[in-house]
């Protein structure tokens, strides 16, 4: 019997214990990691926030603090969002070894394996542009500092981090340990979007794979029966053949359902926390870019709104292909020789049609349908809020 964990999830595995996730890991070193996670995330939101009380808070400022508080807010959510779900994670993988155990048909074992080369590919994808993003911000807050030491300047520099904070100490004297503890929480932050997103894509990508079985046994199970050689064995072979794959359709739709109840609320403060975070960073790009371009903090801006843009387009196209997925059993079993099986075949296949008329989509609060126009809604929210902040700031 084959591990589903170590054949189709090993990256996943890596990038959930790297950041204390993994659901099967409770040894008290992961406890005392997930207590040190938690500490760094939240108390950067915190310190960021404390600005407001030692500072004027102007228009210009709170929108400042807030493109970066409300993304880094992102990180503490979806990061207790998997540690309250961790049952949920490890049920979930139960399930898709059990569906793995049943299958037979080395068809239906390809059309696995081609789903999870997909989950593969996307986790590292995904994984290789985090990194490349988490370069450039980390850079950008230790170029200047890199710049002063090659020149070898003899004048005093003044120290300023891109993302304001306030810990109540001399910022000027402990610089480099403020620096330290931003800079910690948006790696361990990013990698906890990474981890816990490439997890939830690989989850759906076997989803759709469920999908494709149950379109390929119901195209096989009519190809079965052949008109010339009628008989009651073939008519039975042909009843099996969609029972199982109304079956495994069953299977999928509850599983995605499974996922989707789980982790509802999380994604449902997600959105809100997405689009306003994607539209105060577009509204900093571009007020850097008009009034007055600081390199340090646009790439810092920039990297912040691609970061969110990306999640949010990755987590609606996942929801996009569940929907085609499913749409597609019911164009399959329209494609079919429906018409050349008996009567009472016939009405077992009009049956299976009519819950086509039902759409199914991974439905977020009774408000959102993860599909590409929800992408585009979203999107199109943000700048909207973008236009609103930029018309009363001029």
């Amino acid at each position: 019997m084959i591990n589903v964990v170590d054949k189709y999830f090993s990256l996943n595995r890596i990038l959930l214990l790297i950041v204390g996730l993994w659901p099967y890991e409770k040894s008290k070193y992961v406890q005392l990691q997930l207590i040190c996670i938690f500490s760094i995330l939240i108390s950067c939101v915190m310190f960021q926030l404390t600005t407001m009380l030692t500072s004027k808070c102007t228009a210009e400022f709170i929108i400042k603090i807030l493109s970066a508080a409300f993304f880094f807010s992102s990180f503490v959510i979806k990061y207790n969002s998997f540690y309250v779900n961790d049952e949920t994670v490890k049920y979930l993988m139960e399930q898709i070894q059990h569906i793995y155990n049943d299958l037979r048909d080395n068809n239906e074992i390809a059309i696995v394996e081609r789903y999870a080369s997909n989950a593969k590919h996307y986790t590292a994808g995904l994984t290789m542009i985090i990194v490349a993003g988490l370069f450039i911000f980390v850079g950008a807050q230790v170029w200047p500092d890199f710049i002063h030491i090659i020149l070898s300047a003899n004048v005093s520099q003044s120290r300023n981090l891109q993302i304001s904070t306030e810990y109540f100490i001399d910022q000027e004297r402990y610089f480099f340990l403020s620096l330290f503890h931003i800079n910690a929480a948006m790696i361990i932050g990013c990698f906890v979007l990474t981890a816990t997103g490439t997890m939830l894509i690989a989850y759906l990508q076997h989803a759709c794979g469920m999908f494709k079985i149950a379109s390929y046994r119901i195209e096989r199970a009519i190809q079965i029966y052949i008109p010339k050689n009628i008989n009651t064995q073939n008519e039975i072979m042909v009843y099996k053949g969609i029972i199982r794959a109304v079956d495994i359709h069953r299977k999928a739709m509850i599983f995605s359902n499974y996922l989707r109840s789980k982790f509802e609320i999380s994604f449902m403060f997600l959105i809100a926390v997405g689009v306003l975070t994607l539209s105060l960073n577009i509204f900093r790009v571009f007020q850097i870019v008009l009034f007055g371009y600081n390199s340090e903090e646009f790439l810092m801006n920039l990297v912040i709104a691609s970061i969110c843009f990306l999640y949010m387009f990755m987590a609606n196209f996942i929801g996009q292909q569940i929907i085609d997925h499913n749409n597609r059993i019911f164009a399959t079993a329209y494609k079919v020789r429906w018409y050349a099986t008996p009567l009472h075949i016939q009405r077992l296949i009009l049956f299976l049609l009519q819950r086509g008329n039902k759409s199914f989509g991974l439905c977020i609060g009774g408000l959102f349908i993860a599909s590409i126009e929800c992408f585009a809604t979203l999107t199109n929210a943000s700048i909207s809020y973008f236009t609103i902040m930029y018309t009363i700031m001029r």
